[in-house]
């Protein structure tokens, strides 16, 4: 069999069935029992394999060439035209190489704090790691509703098990907000089914539409992918799920969940229902630029460090959307390419970078089980290599030059200075704000004096915790100093993207 030929299929199964496997074998019920080891093995080689897997597809996919790679389509529910219908292209592929590098990083991370089912634990985040694989890559609506919706399931499980004392609450708060915006989506793949007689993406994309059509299909999508992004108004599920999350379930939702919004934006809204996009682009613009200043003044507020992480999250992915809806402020022009790219690769950005800023959290919550800034201080006297890697993961969170969380945020807000001042001027306040809630954490954390009996007695990182942040401090820097292969892999498909919206679907204009 070529490999290259079900390259997708095998990055979508692999860890599905790995974590089913685990499932299966269990842990004997000790997490210190040799079984128990196995499964730790066994779940870090089927991570580790599905990002060396995702090596292949990156080495193999043609930059060059905007249309849909590694193509695989088969017929599955021939009623109704359903198919099992991947491929993916410059959008795409960054998505899933994030997707496999922070899994192997979360299991590690997990290694030996996970008491309670520890192979249960791994189980869900292999499967959810498969399913994210597929919403990324499904070219069929039905079938990446399937993927968008399963998802759901094993971060359920992952906090509504493993998380905090309000687990239960903030597990269904979750479960609730994100199922509910999704329905209206299945909705308007019906309804578009009936239009096209079948689910394919592409089909949709084609059929013409009148601006009233576009407008309620758009708003059904608004809700299914601003609740995920999560955009105000409807972020307030986000900082509950992270603070009563477990680490690993903070890294993958922040890192790879919150995306699952923006890449449906791109992936369905602004191709398929162009006109629509238009219409409403202005309050998507407002939208992002009170997320990237309301909510972080309200960082500004939080005591919970895990809180404060969170709503810089929401903060951060305002750019992301507004960098995608800039397009119609700026017109025809280079500008339009370059908020389209920026949001992306602040997409990438924002998962390395916040990713690894809650398995810092992770870090100091092993050791003194307290999340409140006010119980630490002088961290650095004790844990110096560790101060260091948060101190660099709290500038790129700030936006600092040379760090990937500066490529994106500058890429979106020259475009805005493109389209408007004021758009700039509101956007460019998160260079500010960024700076000063990250760095109110920092200080109180990390320096001062030791206030805390139990921070003077805690021990610096040990080697699978150096080993973490260590990759993903190699990974910020790289993208932050070279954003060119990264650039490269999105450019072709953003300019057939532009030249797609660019194009009335209106059926007067036909």
């Amino acid at each position: 069999m070529d490999l290259t030929q079900n390259i997708l299929s095998i990055l979508v199964w692999v860890p599905l069935l790995g974590g089913m496997a685990l499932l299966l074998v269990g842990d004997g019920g000790s997490a210190s029992s040799p079984r128990a080891a196995t499964m730790r093995i066994l779940a870090l080689a089927v991570s580790l394999l599905t990002f060396v897997l995702s090596v292949f597809l990156y080495v193999d996919f043609d930059t060059t060439q905007a249309s849909m790679q590694f193509v695989e389509r088969l017929a599955w529910i021939d009623a109704f035209r359903i198919e099992y219908y991947l491929g993916v292209d410059g959008i795409a592929v960054p998505l899933i190489l994030l997707t496999t590098f922070m899994t192997p990083l979360v299991v590690i991370a997990g290694w030996d704090t996970i008491k309670a089912r520890p192979a249960q634990y791994f189980a869900a985040f292999l499967i959810l790691e498969g399913l994210m694989i597929g919403v990324f890559a499904a070219l069929d609506a039905f079938l990446f509703y399937v993927f968008w919706e399963a998802m759901l399931v094993p971060m359920f499980l992952i906090i509504g098990i493993w998380g905090g004392e309000r687990r239960v609450y903030a597990t269904l708060k979750f479960f609730l907000y994100t199922f509910l915006g999704s329905v209206l989506m299945l909705v308007s793949f019906i309804y578009l089914y009936r239009k096209t007689g079948d689910f394919s993406f592409f089909s949709f994309a084609d059929v013409p539409l009148t601006l009233f059509e576009q407008q309620l299909i758009f708003i059904a999508f608004l809700l299914a992918f601003a609740v995920k992004v999560p955009m105000w108004p409807v972020h307030t599920w986000l900082p509950d799920a992270h603070v009563e999350a477990p680490t690993g379930g903070s890294v993958i939702l922040a890192a790879i969940m919150l995306k699952m919004g923006g890449y449906g934006f791109i992936r369905l809204s602004l191709p398929m229902l162009p006109d629509g996009s238009a219409y409403f682009a202005g309050l998507m613009i407002a939208l992002s630029l009170i997320a990237v200043v309301y909510i972080g003044l309200v960082a500004l507020m939080q005591t919970d460090m895990k809180k404060l992480i969170a709503y810089s999250s929401i903060a951060h992915m305002g750019f992301v959307t507004l960098g995608f809806f800039l397009l119609w402020s700026i017109g025809d022009g280079p500008g339009a390419e370059l908020g389209m790219t920026g949001g992306m690769v602040q997409m990438i950005s924002h998962g390395l970078v916040s990713g690894a800023m809650f398995l810092c959290v992770g870090v100091l919550y092993d050791r003194v089980h307290s999340r409140r800034i006010a119980d630490y201080g002088g961290v650095a006297n004790t844990m110096p290599w560790f101060a260091a890697f948060m101190v660099l993961f709290a500038m790129a969170n700030a936006g600092l030059p040379g760090t990937s969380g500066f490529v994106g945020e500058f890429m979106v807000i020259i475009a805005s200075f493109k389209a408007n001042v004021w758009f700039a001027f509101f956007a460019a306040t998160t260079l500010v704000l960024g700076a000063a809630y990250t760095l109110w954490m920092v200080k109180r954390v990390i320096y001062g004096e030791v206030g805390n009996r139990n921070v003077a007695q805690l021990s610096d990182l040990n080697r699978r915790e150096f080993l973490v942040l260590g990759v993903l401090a190699l990974s910020v820097l790289l993208v932050g100093l070279w954003p060119a292969p990264l650039v490269d892999m999105m450019s072709s498909t953003v300019d057939q993207l532009l030249e797609q919206i660019a194009q009335s679907k209106l059926p007067v204009s036909r």
